[in-house]
């Protein structure tokens, strides 16, 4: 399927949404992903080997802390 058929397929099940969530999130994307456009590649800075780890301990941390949403509860909410 080329890139046009996507968007029209897009278009119509975008016009087909009643949620005004729904509509929000997809604003907010477009919002986000016109900035990152508009920045270029030049901006991206990739993050260090050391702020990698220290992400990972943290996600490590907080899953044995509790501190996270199971999948269905993410799914409760966008759906």
């Amino acid at each position: 399927m080329d890139i046009q058929s996507r968007k029209l397929e897009f278009i119509q099940a975008f016009l087909k949404i009643q949620s005004e969530e729904v509509i929000s999130q997809l604003e907010n994307i477009l919002i986000s992903k016109s900035a990152i456009d508009s920045k270029g590649d030049s901006e991206f800075i990739p993050m260090s080997i050391e702020e990698f780890n220290e992400r990972i301990d943290t996600s490590e941390n907080d899953f044995e802390n509790g501190r996270y949403k199971k999948t269905s509860e993410l799914l409760k909410k966008y759906n």
